[in-house]
């Protein structure tokens, strides 16, 4: 295996989800309505048949952060005993005020990962979606960025505290995409994606109106998460359910 367990200690694992900013197409203003049907054209060149704007609208408008916004942060850490991780610690942020989700996750992040040369931030596919997600809505919302985040125009070495699970897995092949549910899978590792989906969590919190479902589902694949980094190193058995604690 190829990462040292002890680089784990000072990490904080995330993983994001996400919902359209509104019920459906039509509760947009005419403005929104407008730019959506432009994005829509790229849908249309590679799906068939074509769906409407608004049944684009519920099933991707939640992966653009410009239409999108963050309904649960879910996070983890590991906790040590004579330098082994035996317990995983999960906590989530969750509100219908976007703001307030986003203001609490910086403040942690400022007040017990403020060391950038210590602290590590991972995830799955982070670099690509949770990351550049959260810093855009932060942005929107006027809500300062800790410096974790801060990797905007910054070189490969200067990131080194970001931990991709997705990009740790491709060895260097950027062709490649693999799933968090494939890893969890070939690892032997019980499955998140037991519940819901990601195309569902809009519905489940416009229409069900179930966050606690969402959250349940975000923390599932933090666990999965913190579990494929302790197979990364050096092959480190599997944090059974019966030692997480959720805070």
């Amino acid at each position: 295996m190829f990462f040292d367990i002890q680089l784990l200690k000072k990490c904080l694992f995330i993983d994001i989800e996400t919902v359209p900013q509104e019920i459906n197409f039509d509760a947009l203003d005419d403005d929104m309505k407008s730019l959506w049907e432009i994005k829509c054209q790229q849908f249309m060149r590679g799906d068939s048949p074509t769906l409407s704007p608004n049944e684009y609208y519920t099933s991707k408008a939640g992966i653009f952060a410009e239409f999108g916004k963050v309904v649960c942060i879910s996070m983890g850490f590991l906790y040590y005993e004579n330098g082994i991780p035996t317990r995983i610690r999960i906590k989530s942020l969750s509100d219908p005020d976007e703001k307030e989700i986003l203001t609490k996750f910086s403040k942690l992040l400022e007040e017990h990962y403020s060391d950038i040369e210590t602290s590590k931030l991972c995830g799955h596919n982070i670099k690509e979606f949770d990351i550049p997600y959260l810093c855009r809505r932060m942005v929107v919302h006027g809500v300062s960025f800790p410096e974790l985040l801060d990797i905007s125009g910054k070189k490969p070495w200067q990131t080194a505290h970001i931990l991709d699970t997705m990009d740790l897995w491709r060895f260097g092949d950027y062709k490649h995409y693999t799933s968090l549910k494939l890893l969890s899978k070939i690892f032997g590792i019980p499955s998140p994606k037991d519940d819901i989906d990601g195309s569902q969590v809009g519905q489940t919190y416009w229409v069900d109106q179930d966050i606690e479902r969402i959250v349940r589902y975000c923390e599932k694949d933090v666990i999965t998460v913190i579990r494929i980094m302790l197979k990364y190193s050096s092959g480190q058995p599997m944090i059974e359910d019966s030692f997480i604690d959720f805070l």
